[in-house]
């Protein structure tokens, strides 16, 4: 009998989000609020992009292995504007099946077994169990609520930084938060690289979708982090893409090499339509970033209303929200039944995604419900308490 589970598998947890949504079932009354679908349409042009390559020659081919050059070149145009740094899209650019696919490639690239890496609490428990499978070991940087917002414990940043440590792997706005990070906070995670001399790797997925005017800086815009930064990004979010699964990964090239080896061994490329598709999404004229981004802050908005007196974070941006499920007299797992059971909410624990903030909170996702469904949450919530 073959010995049992590998050493990186110990550690890693599930979700959480399959389990809620198998209990909730296909009941029509339920609000889906577990995981992070989204109704809102994706971009025209990239739609019919997509069903023209479909079953095309050329659409149809692993080549070449780090993405289509349109693709990529795209993706330099659009880094180079936000970070005013030039990017080769041959040498600085990898086409991926989804960020989260980059961010595995680029770990692999860039640690090794028994090497830290610093995290939010919360965070995407993806981006946890990513840490763990490249060997690595994360640690965390928890946030704190500071005037109903999450803020980053500058702190627990210092402290988390040891001689072990070799990356960062940081998302603004953040799953599950909404955190996005300030001025301040960034020239302290540039402080801590420059003491560690280790990456940052930047999961820039919902980099578009910031609420109440924020200005929301990418990390290689700025000086001390231009060299250190490999942003992991996709047509997921911001283009409201998640089937397409097309993702990229983009840094100075001496590591992007390693990171491109790591992304043709594990998954090859993409799938050459969706590329197609994504290259239209980025490239076109009927995008809908900025009012997919006006949307989701009116959803937002409307359940932090309707929620008023209760634990709830207000979300600088994303497409999700915590309620702090403690601070109402209970356990998070509990609530996550309890909204469900009784209020006809499907809404995810946070069990997986960090050790000691996540924990404590259930997570509302408002992308998947229009605000005619939203409009009476306060009282399906408060009847579950």
């Amino acid at each position: 009998m073959p010995r049992g589970r590998t050493e990186r598998f110990r550690d890693i947890q599930p979700f959480g989000i399959d389990q809620v949504a198998a209990s909730a079932g296909d009941a029509p009354d339920v609000l889906r609020m577990e995981n992070l679908d989204t109704d809102i349409a994706p971009p025209p042009s990239a739609v019919a992009a997509t069903r023209a390559a479909v079953g095309t020659d050329g659409a149809n081919s692993w080549l070449p292995f780090t993405g289509l050059a349109p693709l990529r070149e795209a993706v330099a145009r659009r880094l180079e504007l936000q970070t005013g740094r030039a990017y080769d899209p041959l040498a600085e650019v990898v086409i991926t099946g989804g960020a989260t696919a980059g961010l595995l490639s680029a770990l692999l690239a860039t640690v090794d077994h028994g090497d830290e890496v610093v995290v939010t609490d919360p965070t995407y428990a993806g981006i946890i169990g990513r840490i763990r499978l490249a060997g690595a070991r994360p640690v965390f940087a928890r946030l704190l609520v500071h005037e109903r917002r999450w803020r980053l414990d500058l702190d627990a940043l210092v402290a988390a930084v040891t001689p072990k440590t070799r990356a960062m792997v940081l998302m603004s706005p953040s799953m599950p938060s909404g955190h996005v990070f300030s001025d301040r906070e960034w020239d302290a995670v540039a402080d801590a690289c420059e003491r560690a001399d280790c990456w940052l790797l930047y999961d820039a997925a919902m980099d578009q979708i910031v609420f109440d005017d924020i200005e929301a800086d990418h990390p290689a815009s700025l000086e001390r982090l231009r060299e250190r930064t490999i942003t992991l990004g996709g047509v997921s979010k911001n283009y409201r893409m998640i089937g397409w699964r097309v993702g990229w990964a983009a840094g100075p090239a001496e590591v992007m090499s390693d990171v491109a080896f790591a992304a043709i061994y594990n998954t090859t490329v993409a799938s050459g339509f969706a590329q197609i598709g994504a290259h239209a999404a980025l490239t076109g004229a009927d995008a809908g970033v900025v009012e997919a981004a006006s949307e989701l802050e009116a959803r937002a908005g409307l359940i932090v209303r309707e929620l008023e007196g209760l634990p709830v974070i207000i979300p600088d941006g994303g497409w999700s929200l915590l309620v702090d499920a403690e601070a109402l007299g209970t356990d998070a797992p509990s609530l996550s039944r309890r909204l469900l059971e009784r209020g006809r909410i499907a809404a995810t624990p946070m069990t997986a995604w960090g050790p000691e903030v996540a924990p404590r909170h259930v997570r509302l996702v408002y992308a998947n419900e229009p605000l005619e469904r939203l409009r009476g949450i306060g009282e399906r919530v408060r009847a579950a308490l």
